[in-house]
């Protein structure tokens, strides 16, 4: 029986080196970043692994194919953050709370200090997104609780206005 190949971002779990996710595919062998043992090499036609999430193995990938690959699995094992810019017209910001009380003193902060709050969010659903989608949950377990943070990402569009890059917005329709 043939063994189908597996591409970069497909996530594994072998008996002797855990979770781990395929960053590069070489003639014999699958380069691997297991989570406690680093990067090995696991030859091809390896077949006792238990294989998590399989991507498509397309033999020419195009460098940007592969950063957002690359992108995919580090956000998903949580080793590095990535850098999220607030927007130039709010360098230096404030955020004005006024109550509708005139008696009471209105709050003030720091525009790059709630930005950094509203990340610290996203980045929480990103994670809990992620263990869900790895749990033992049931495929329509898992459905529901995707549809909930779906919700969640299109709750917190209106703070699109902050980011200054296009890629990083919330977006509340897992279609797009």
């Amino acid at each position: 029986m043939a063994i189908e190949t597996l591409g970069i971002g497909s996530r594994v779990k072998h008996a002797a080196f855990g979770d781990g996710v395929i960053f590069a595919v070489d003639v014999a062998a699958y380069r691997v970043s297991f989570i406690k043992y680093g990067v090995k090499l696991v030859g091809r036609d390896y077949a006792s692994w238990e294989i998590i999430e399989a991507i498509p193995y397309e033999a020419l990938q195009s460098f940007t194919e592969a950063e957002k690959s690359l992108a995919k699995i580090l956000r998903f094992w949580g080793g590095i953050q990535e850098s999220v810019e607030l927007g130039d017209r709010w360098d230096g910001g404030m955020l004005i709370l006024k109550p509708g009380d005139e008696d009471l003193k209105s709050k003030e902060l720091p525009i790059d200090t709630f930005f950094h709050k509203i990340v610290m969010v996203r980045d929480r659903i990103r994670v809990m997104e992620q263990r869900i989608n790895s749990s033992k949950l049931t495929d329509e377990e898992k459905v529901n609780l995707q549809q909930y943070i779906t919700r969640i990402y299109g709750s917190l569009t209106t703070f699109n206005v902050l980011f200054k890059h296009k890629d990083d917005h919330f977006n509340g329709d897992r279609n797009k």
